[in-house]
């Protein structure tokens, strides 16, 4: 296997000799093998993009005797995290028999409906428009990826020719044609004038190869798009420069994530006009060729090829006309110049809409920009979450690569505006959206959690990441923040350090915010500590860390969070965790318990300043939360067991038979507080103070 892994210089060679064999002859375990393994590179294909199938022989349940089986990845999956969960399992000659009934092209969504008569695993995902594409070709494996390499020779105005000539005639060739059952017969035709090829290359879509085993099928794949590749390699600026040239210069990358940071709330703001976004920031080496070259213009306006492309990305992108290193300090006169770009772009929208809509077309959908480019800075992508922007950024990307590519060879030909709306506003699309899961009621939304390494500030990211949202942990404790982002997925969660009493480092946590999500939406300020003292042994230096740390530490971080919830002008959430201490007199706690009045007034306060900007203040009010949190550990604990006469291991009993409830309040409970204000039902709640205590009655608002 050393021999074959020298072999490939532009894919990556990731069969493992050991792993498959483990599998033994489990054709189905081999498929969903060969598949991840295809889907962990990008330069292969894209997430979502391409399926993979299999076919073996099954004992029919019904008549006992051995039938043919296909098994092929289902609709909305992803073949580098597949699963048998999310493959379709199909009875080859019920689905080769439809042929017989089909009417013809016109009539391709009835046959979708079909399909589900074919299904042989009862447990089938949902078989995909692209399941009689693998159905007619006799091959016991099949691949069907959408390489950047292949789709640039797809999308080439001589991709034909160039296809016959690089390989020899091996690879036939199918002008584009919308995914379905006629284009299974196509497969089949064109296998059946070519006999002993080796794939087939879809005009302006992908590829198709195969192989009697899961390995062969896997090398040939590798083979095909390694050589593709390599033809693109050797062509790069031969003829011409790659994208006609350079036409201006990055700004240095410290300084374009220093302007990203800055636009990127405001163009998230823009871009939720319809419903709310979360964005990602790329300004990838391969970004920035394209977007700095003269010939951004041109290719950016003409849209992408790949159907898998528009789908995730809109036909064309977003591209702004400021300079690189424009000083964005009058945020608002930038974005009143940007709006206008923005209708600009929802009117184009809106035309291309009208201009093609077909007599039962679903209603327009959201017409602003996915992906916008800022020429010299970055890419910037919005969808409905992190991975869902994440995705249609790296999709841009391959229609970057398909574009160079294309340039290279030949010319880059986009789909034909009328084709690329059939497919954005098909039937059969719009169902898929229909069935997808209710979002949850922080899917589209950005939170940021001062001190939440652990404890209530922990708990309380855990319950907003759970309900949906993206979250910004942030701490001094820079080791069990490391340890704290292992629990969320990667596009779930980032962590940065922050102490509330330094700027810099504030405004850094939110910048790496602005990068990564594109904004904020929700800001808890949940930093603290916590000193027990009588008032004659509680010092300056005492009273000026509670009150720096507590009440300067929220006043800077809600200031800071202002300026990007107005840039954004979607409103937001600021939420501060305050205490019990803020409404009760307790014993030895002068420095403390001013520290927490100062807290809830502040948000009153705020929350009266920042209304008119939808920006609601509110106070979660925790008591004795002694699980998981730091403020116990020590001399608090000690502190406040002696201002009761009790022992430190007497206090959570003492603590819970004081309250109404009787009940010892967990980290969990703050949470489930913090998300009541922020989870949209009381979204018309402001100024407002939640007591979570278990009910003491001397801490009552009145």
């Amino acid at each position: 296997m050393a021999i074959l892994e020298q072999k490939f210089n532009h894919v990556s060679y990731l069969w493992d000799e050991q792993k498959a064999n483990s599998l033994g002859d489990d054709e189905v375990a081999l498929l969903i093998y060969r598949s991840n393994i295809l889907g962990a590179d990008l330069r292969i294909t894209n997430y979502g993009g391409g399926n993979t199938s299999c076919k073996t022989y099954e004992k029919d349940p019904l008549s006992g005797k051995e039938v043919e089986v296909m098994w092929v990845k289902g609709s909305g999956g992803d073949i580098g995290t597949l699963t048998k969960s999310g493959l379709a399992g199909l009875y080859v000659d019920k689905l080769r028999a439809l042929e017989g009934i089909y009417k013809g092209i016109e009539f391709e969504d009835e046959m979708v409906g079909l399909f589900n008569h074919c299904i042989y695993d009862l447990d089938s995902k949902a078989p995909s428009i692209d399941t009689p594409l693998h159905a007619f070709l006799p091959f016991k494996h099949i691949d069907h990826l959408h390489p950047d390499a292949a789709i640039a020779i797809a999308a080439s105005k001589e991709g034909e020719k160039i296809t016959q000539e690089l390989f020899d005639g091996q690879i036939a060739w199918i002008p584009w044609q919308r995914p379905g059952f006629d284009l299974g017969l196509q497969l089949k035709k064109a296998l059946d004038e070519n006999p002993g090829i080796r794939g087939i290359m879809l005009g302006g879509h992908g590829l198709f190869t195969w192989g009697d085993t899961a390995f062969e099928c896997y090398i040939n794949s590798l083979e095909v798009i390694e050589k593709a590749s390599q033809y693109l390699e050797d062509n790069y600026g031969k003829n011409r420069p790659v994208f006609g040239g350079q036409k201006i210069e990055s700004l240095e990358p410290s300084k374009r994530k220093d302007q990203a940071a800055i636009i990127s709330p405001l163009l998230r703001g823009l871009a939720s006009s319809y419903d709310r976004m979360v964005g990602t920031f790329s300004d990838s080496d391969t970004v920035l060729q394209f977007i700095n070259s003269n010939d951004l213009e041109k290719l950016a306006s003409l849209g992408t090829s790949c159907p898998d492309h528009f789908l995730r990305t809109k036909i064309a992108p977003l591209v702004l006309d400021i300079p690189a290193n424009q000083d964005l300090s009058d945020l608002g006169a930038i974005k009143e110049h940007i709006s206008k770009l923005f209708a600009t772009y929802r009117e184009g929208y809106k035309d291309y809409y009208e201009k093609h809509k077909r007599s039962n077309s679903p209603a327009m959908r959201d017409p602003n920009p996915v992906i916008i480019l800022w020429p010299g800075v970055g890419l910037f992508s919005y969808a409905k979450n992190k991975q869902t922007s994440r995705v249609a950024s790296e999709f841009y990307i391959n229609a970057i690569n398909v574009m160079r590519g294309a340039e290279a060879v030949s010319e880059y030909v986009s789909l034909p505006l009328q084709e690329a709306f059939d497919i954005e506003y098909w039937l059969l699309e719009e169902a898929k959206l229909q069935r997808m899961p209710k979002e949850q009621p922080l899917s589209r939304k950005v939170a940021l959690i001062t001190g939440s390494a652990g404890g209530i500030g922990k708990a309380i990211a855990d319950k907003l990441a759970k309900e949906g949202a993206c979250v910004v942990l942030t701490d001094l404790d820079g080791d069990r923040l490391e340890e704290a982002v292992k629990d969320f997925g990667k596009d779930t969660a980032i962590q940065t350090k922050l102490n509330v009493l330094e700027n810099d480092t504030i405004t850094s946590a939110f910048k790496a915010a602005n990068l990564a999500f594109g904004g904020v939406d929700i800001v808890v300020n949940c930093a603290g500590l916590a000193i027990s003292k009588p008032l004659t042994e509680t010092s300056e230096a005492d009273w000026d860390l509670l009150n720096d740390v507590l009440v300067k530490g929220q006043f800077k971080v809600s200031q800071e969070s202002v300026k990007i919830l107005r840039a954004q002008g979607l409103g937001g959430d600021i939420i501060n965790i305050a205490s019990k201490n803020a409404l009760v007199s307790g014993p030895n706690n002068v420095g403390y318990g001013t520290a927490k009045a100062a807290q809830v007034h502040m948000s009153r306060l705020l929350a009266a300043e920042l209304g008119p900007d939808k920006i609601r203040v509110n106070v979660v009010n925790p008591d004795a939360v002694i699980e998981g949190s730091k403020i116990w550990e020590g001399k608090w604990a000690e502190g406040r067991a002696k201002a009761y006469g009790i022992s430190v291991e007497e206090l959570p009993a003492h603590y819970a038979k004081r309250t109404l409830l009787n009940e010892i309040i967990s980290t969990e409970d703050i949470a489930n507080g913090v998300f009541a204000f922020v989870g949209g039902i009381l979204s018309k709640s402001t100024g407002n103070i939640l007591n979570v205590d278990g009910g003491v009655a001397a801490a009552f608002v009145r």
